[in-house]
This record gives C-alpha cells, structure tokens and sequence, in this order.
C-alpha cells in the first residue's frame, strides 16, 4: 500500500488518505464462472489479503468497526479534574488503585437580617412544578435563605435586568455574593450601593461564568440597598434570563467541588455505572454531567429528559453514596423518597463526575465529604455492530469514505434499540404498543421516539448493514398505521400521543414503506397496510390537494401543520409535491406487488399530473431551478430541487440547471446548505442537513455527476468527523460548521447516515430493483476511487460486489446469490468500451454479442445474470 495526498480543490477539507494496492481485488482471472475474488468476501483475513494492507490494515472493513466489543464500555482517558481529586487515572483500570474525591464540609452561608425584601425590575410569571405545587420567581427568592427557589426576569435577553435588595436598617458590607441558577448565570453585571443620598457603583463584574461569584467591595461599605444590574447573562436552548438563586450578605468564594470527567473516545449510548467502594457517613452526594461535545461540558448536561419534562434533577444525575459503597447504574427514579434523582439513559461522549448534591436533596445527599471510585463504565443498550454482527459491509481505497461509511452505521447502531418507557422522549411519546419492541429513534440522546421520516434514511442504513434488526423499521410503520386518524392522516411518532401534526411525514410512511418491501420481500406487510395505504394516498392527501392537482398546505386546516424542519412553508411547495410524487410512484409499486393493478394504475397517473404541475407552476426560469414555494419570497430549497431531480420530475436539463444553481448557491465548506437566502428564517442559507443533503447526493450520482457528490460527501461528512464529538452523524449543522442548536443539538441522528446508502448503492454501485432483492442492479460509480468491494445482505444471502478502476481497465466481479437475477452496467462510455466474459467478447464498441448485452444512453449492460459468481474486463480504448 501506498498513501498519497489529494488537495481539497480550495474548499477547505483537509487532504485526504487514498489506499492504493496492486491488483487489489484479484481479478486477474477474468471468468463469468470464476469465483468471486477474495477482497469480497466477508472475513476479516480475506478482507486484509484483498487490500493488501500493512499491520494497521489487516482486518480490511473490520478496522472501520467502531461499535465496542462488549455491552460493557469503559472511558478510554481522563480530560480533566478539579478540586481534591486523588489518582483520577484509576477510573481507567478497575480493580487496581481507586479514585478519591474530597471535600470539606463548607461554613453556613451568611444570611440578610430579618426584615430585609428584594425587588426586581421585572418577574417571570410562575407555575406548577412536577408535584403539582405553584412555583413563583419573584425577587424575594433571591434573599430567602433557599438556593433551590430563585428570582427569573421576564425581559428575555432584553437588559438590564435590575435586583435591588433593602435591609431594614444600614449594615456594614464588604461585599456580596451572587448565587445563580446554571441556566441563567450573570456574565456582566454591576453592583451599587445607596450612599448619601445616591447610587455609588461598588464592583463591577464581566466574563463570569461560575454560579457563585463571590463580589467583594474595595473597602467595608455602609448601606442599607444594595442594586444588581444585569447587562449579560449565559444564553440557553431556552432563551436568555437572569435566574438568581441566592445574594448573601458578604463575598464567599466557594469550595472547589472536586471532578472528574472521563472520555468515552465517541458518542455512547446506554446506564451509566459507577462501582463505589466506600464514602464518608455523611452520605456525600455525586452529581453526574454528560455531554456529547467538549463545547457543552459543563456542570450541567447538555441535555436531560428530566429538565425536558420540568423535572427534578436540574441538569445532573444524583447519587448519595452509602458508607460500604455500592454497585450504582444509572436508572431514572429517586434513591430515596422524593431526593436524589437520576434521569438514567444518556447518550453522551463525556461525563463529568463530581463530588456535590442539591441543596433540596438535603440530608439524603451531602455535598461534602469522601466518595472512593473503583471504576466507571456504561451499561451499552444500542444494537451490538461488532465485525462478526455485519451482514452487509463495505471498503474502498478511500479512508475517509471508509470511516464516513461505518460511522454512520455506528451512528445507526446507537439509534437502534428498544423502546422503553424510562428512556424515551418525556412529551407525551410513550406508548403500550411499542413498549419493549425494537425501535429505530431518532437519535442517542434526543429525541428517543421514532419519527417516521427519519427512516427513510436510517431504515436504509439499517437493511445494508444488519437486516436482521429489520425489525426495527417494521415496528414502526405498523404501529403508526395503527394509529392513523380516521380521514387517512398518519402520525409522525407516537409523541404527543400520536397527534403532532406534520404535513409531510405521512408520505414518507408511504416511501417508507415500499422500502421495507423491497430490502426484505415482506409481502405480508404490503398486504396487511394495503388498506391504510389507500386510506393516506386517496383520501387524506387529496383532501390538501388543489385545482391544479398540487398539494397546498393550508388547506382543510393544515397551515399550523409542521414538517422535519418545522418551517414556516404554506401554499405550494416544491418540496411536498415531489415527496407526493416519490409516494405516489411507491404505493403503485406496492400495489402491483399485491395485484391491485387499479390502485397502481390511478396512483401513477396522479403522480405523473402532479410531475407536470411541478414542472408548470413552480419552476423558475429565472433562476433555473424550482421554487421552494410559490407563496412568499422567492428563493429555492434544497429539498424540492433534490427531489424533483430524483424523482425524475426534472428532465435532464432542469437536473443540470437545478444542481448548478445549488453547487452555486449553497455550497458551504461543511456542506450545501438548504436553502439559498434567508428569507424564511435568518441564517437559513447557512443551515446544512444531512437528512435534506443525502436526495441531492443521489441526485448528482443519478445524473453522472460523481465528482461533485464524492464532493459534497467529503464537505459534509469530513465536516462531522473531523469536529467534536467525532465518528457520529449531527442532527445539523449552523453557521460556520457549528451546532445547530447549541447543546440541544443531537450529535448522533440516525436521519443523517445518508452517505451509507449512498456509497452502497452508487459508488459501489448494488441496489435492489424488486422486493427482497429477487432482482438486482450493480452499475458502479467510481469517481476519483482506485477501488471498492463490498456485501449487501439479502434475504437469499449476501450479494457480493468488488471492482477495480484502472487508467485502462476496469475490473468487475459480482456473486449472486441463488434465486436472484440481475444486471452489470459498467462504466464509460460505450464507444471507447471492449468487454470481455473470459474469452468471450460480449461488446467491441460497436456490436453486442448476444441481446442479453444493450447499450442505452451511451452505458453498456449486462442483463439476465442469475445466481453465482460473474467477472468482466472493461479495456478503455483511446
């Protein structure tokens, strides 16, 4: 093997690693009876020979694995520590040396004189919290004695917000401490004291970012106000406010809680364990942090389900640890009465484990004290993808395809489990139908339900890597199909009991659907959903559909109606209308699988009248590309544009003129964004979806365009995996590459592992073209790649493909398995093409040997190859 270094063409992504090999798949013995050659099998040790790797490389695709090898997962490093922290390296190693945390027991905090009242510029209005009783966040809380009640503004990030404390008679301060909630920390505020007569500023306070800051006065002042005005505060995913816990009467710098984080080396998912061998008698307090991202680590989680919900943790999972110590797993619930609470499931890379406790949680839990800590581990509950699991694989001489491939199997295995009641998304999505049953979620750590529009990729990624869990995918369809309303409406999810209401995610229940059918041949599904099927497609969608036989959101009480992205789209939509399309085409598909010819027949002639309203009405020939909707502003997205093109609503040269306008429009160095302006939402032409991004992918692969989609596939994915956490698949991306949605962004989205699919079905070019794989196509794409092989799992055993691409030649090799029957398409173009069978010449570049061999649009195909092994050599005349 040997290593080269690609330039990133000016777009910003770092060089590239290409693995090269002589003769890398064997094909030197080109045979249609031949054997397929060793770099297609499935083991590790013919993966290895078939690459030709050194030591870092002898287990071919196995390297690629990123699952762990056990239900048992450890951290693989220490981050950081603060405070009194013995020997923090041992957490590493169970069963050696042990990890001690110590704190002192802290003094009282000093207390306001009796008589003394708070005041504030303005008070957030209150409400119930979990138990029922009314919560208020008025100023007094600040001087009450009781850091779990705090006072909230109502001005949402407009300043200042301003807290004046009056005592009942002058006293002499030398100083204040400000205690604050963690998700509204003062960063810039002043403190005056009333002096003769006036306001004399005392301190002024910037860039804080502790919840207590001790404020300390040049010299002892007498006063009887004091005012805080807040001109800064920490924003949060729920806006920006002023959240005062506490003002003490004197600056009381704070005892540094000791902690320890620990890297788990990429997203997990699963209970959290801690062994605790002993503890002080005071029953300290342990206080866990998770995080996905090093950005978002802090004291508080990046996300809890508990906070989602109004509950009690307040952003950490809590433990008391008895004297003995104890074997903890982190299960939601309270360890002792209604303190001490831990929300459970996490999906995180980082946990910072800290020595503290509520004030609330008081005497069960003690913020002071020892806790020793033999080990930290995490109980892993996503599906299992270790080498020996994988039915289908995937390798090529590409590195950074290789690991964006099996990253996003990972991202899909974490995705991948079963549905629970303590574990899954607190707004109203448990059901009893699918409790215990395998799940595809949304993502490791939010949102735990599964949305039907995400499987229309994650199913996909699921049948090409492990289609035994198949079942995953199944579950969901036929549970929101036993939950679709009367007029033919289906759900998103189960969330909100099964009533959220998006305008789109019941057509891709349709597309969905058929995909299943195809991947696995279940016709017994097809036949038991026929009926909801007819239900969606002639009833509930006709019932949004206008005069000009478009779908309009708005109509018959849909314009609340949301979608994948909840945007504010009404009227026409590209979008909508070629997801129509694409659906409409699948239940014919459907239909004729089942017989139902007059469904088929009134289904794809609808979508043929919706194709050409499309192409009548919302095109734009100004821009050469579709609207995005013809109601509002005028810019173009990348969802409708994609998928008209996929479709095939978009000629071939709309196609063009389509993704031109999006390379030129959209293209960002962390992807294509999805919009080309800003005219729906600000910083809309700096937002990038995977999920939106995968159909124009395909699109550039389906119109021959592989450079730009390998392109765009090494911006977006090489974007995610070189940045934190790493390996997994974002939910989104913001401006300049960044979070999306801050730390509520999920770095683990099972809708983003389009590129899997991608590279699957184009580049290494196998796909289905019937149910249950009875018929297959392998046209392979390959671009800028030397070579590629790989397995796709059927349910008549595996369909084996590997190529190699040459200056000159192009070798191909497929092993069908039995009772299936497909076809080669090679690449290049026909006239400048000899292939050969063996000895056999079956095209010349001019003449077919026989009419199984066509030439159509200027590619060359192979038809009716039935079960086992098929070679070709492709020679590239000048």
């Amino acid at each position: 093997m040997t290593s080269s270094d690609i330039p990133d063409k000016g777009i910003g992504i770092p060089r590239r690693t290409v693995v090269t090999t002589a003769g890398a798949l064997g094909l030197s013995a080109v045979s249609l009876s031949a054997g397929l050659p060793a770099a297609a099998a499935p083991t590790a040790r013919e993966a290895g020979a078939a690459t030709g790797a050194p030591a870092r490389r002898t287990h071919g695709w196995h390297h690629y694995v990123q699952a762990p090898s056990s239900r048992t997962v450890r951290p693989v490093r220490i981050v950081e520590t603060s405070g009194d922290v013995r020997r923090p390296d041992a957490l590493l190693q169970p069963g050696g040396a042990r990890t001690l945390l110590r704190r002192p027991r802290p003094e009282a905090a000093p207390r306001w004189p009796d008589g003394t009242t708070a005041e504030a510029s303005s008070t957030h209005a209150g409400n119930n919290g979990n138990d029922g009783h009314p919560r208020t966040y008025d100023a007094a809380n600040a001087v009450d004695g009781d850091p779990d009640t705090f006072w909230n503004d109502d001005t949402q990030g407009a300043f200042p917000d301003v807290l004046t404390v009056t005592l009942p008679q002058v006293a002499r301060l030398p100083g204040i401490t400000v205690i604050s909630n963690s998700d509204g920390v003062p960063t810039d505020f002043t403190v005056d004291v009333w002096r003769d007569g006036a306001w004399t500023t005392a301190a002024t306070v910037s860039d804080n970012d502790v919840t207590q800051k001790a404020v300390p006065f040049p010299e002892d002042i007498t006063t009887d106000r004091v005012r805080i005005t807040v001109t800064g505060v920490q924003d949060t995913p729920h806006g920006a406010f002023t959240r005062v816990n506490e003002v003490w009467p004197a600056p009381v710098e704070p005892v540094p809680a000791p902690s320890v984080t620990v890297d788990f080396g990429k997203v997990v998912v699963g209970y959290p364990q801690i062994r605790f061998t002993s503890a002080s008698d005071n029953a300290p307090g342990v206080r866990l942090a998770f995080s996905e991202t090093r950005q978002f680590l802090t004291n508080r989680s990046d996300f809890t389900r508990s906070d989602q919900a109004g509950g009690a943790g307040q952003g950490t999972d809590q433990f008391a640890v008895p004297a003995r110590g104890a074997d903890w797993t982190d299960h939601k619930g309270f360890q002792s009465g209604d303190k001490v609470f831990a929300d459970g499931l996490h999906g995180f890379r980082y946990c910072k484990i800290t020595l503290d406790a509520l004030a609330s949680d008081a005497p069960a839990a003690q913020p002071w004290g020892e806790v020793e800590i033999d080990s930290v581990a995490l109980q892993f509950t996503g599906y299992l993808g270790t080498p020996g699991t994988y039915r289908g694989w995937f390798l090529c001489s590409d590195d950074e395809l290789n690991r964006y491939w099996y990253g996003a199997s990972y991202t899909n295995e974490i995705v991948t489990d079963t549905f629970r009641q303590d574990d899954v998304d607190p707004r109203g999505a448990w059901s009893a139908s699918l409790e215990g049953k395998l799940v595809l979620h949304d993502g490791a750590k939010r949102d735990r339900d599964p949305y039907v529009g995400d499987l229309a990729v994650s199913a996909r990624t699921l049948y090409l890597t492990h289609d035994d869990a198949a079942d995953a995918a199944r579950n969901v369809l036929a549970d929101l199909a036993e939950h679709q309303r009367a007029d033919g409406w289906i759900p998103p999810a189960s969330i909100s009991g099964y009533t959220l209401p998006l305008f789109d995610y019941p057509l891709y229940w349709v597309t969905c659907s058929w995909d299943y059918v195809l991947y696995t041949g279940d016709r017994a599904y097809a036949a038991r959903y026929h009926p909801h099927l007819v239900k969606v497609l002639d009833t509930w969608y006709p019932s949004v559909t206008d005069d000009a036989g478009l779908l309009s959101k708005g109509l018959n009480g849909t314009g609340g109606y949301g979608d994948y992205a909840f945007l504010g789209r009404t009227g026409r939509v590209t979008y909508y209308n070629a997801l129509y399309v694409q659906a409409l085409r699948d239940g014919a598909r459907l239909a004729r699988l089942l017989g139902r010819d007059a469904d088929a027949t009134r289904w794809q002639a609808r979508a043929d009248k919706v194709a050409q309203a499309v192409n009548s009405l919302l095109w734009d020939a100004e821009a050469g590309a579709y609207l995005d909707s013809a109601t509002g502003p005028v810019r173009h997205a990348q969802d409708g544009n994609a998928l008209a093109v996929v479709t095939g609503i978009a000629g071939a040269d709309r196609a063009a003129s389509a993704l031109t306008h999006l390379d030129t429009t959209t293209k960002r160095a962390y992807g294509n964004a999805f919009m080309d302006n800003d005219t729906l939402f600000d910083q809309a032409s700096q937002r990038v979806y995977a999920f939106t991004s995968y159909p124009e992918i395909q699109a550039r692969f389906l119109t021959g365009r592989v450079a730009s989609a390998l392109d765009q596939i090494r911006r977006t994915y090489g974007w995610m995996d070189r940045h934190d956490p790493g390996i997994t698949h974002w939910e989104g991306i913001g401006p300049d590459g960044s979070l999306y949605e801050d730390a509520y962004t999920s770095m683990a989205h099972g809708w983003s592992t389009g590129v899997l699919p991608a590279l699957t079905h184009h580049l290494l070019g196998a796909r289905p073209t019937s149910p249950g794989y009875a018929t297959w196509e392998v046209a392979p794409q390959p671009g800028d790649v030397d070579w590629a092989t790989g397995q796709l799992p059927t349910p008549h055993g595996p369909l084996r493909v590997g190529w190699e691409n040459g200056a000159h030649r192009f070798r191909l090799a497929v092993h069908a398995p039995d009772g299936t029957r497909g076809s080669v398409s090679v690449p290049g173009d026909a006239r400048r093409l000899r292939v050969r069978a063996g000895g056999r010449t079956l095209w010349d570049g001019r003449r077919a040997a026989g009419r199984d061999v066509t030439v159509a649009d200027g590619t060359v195909t192979v038809s009716n190859l039935g079960p086992g092994s098929h070679s070709l050599l492709c020679e590239r005349q000048a």
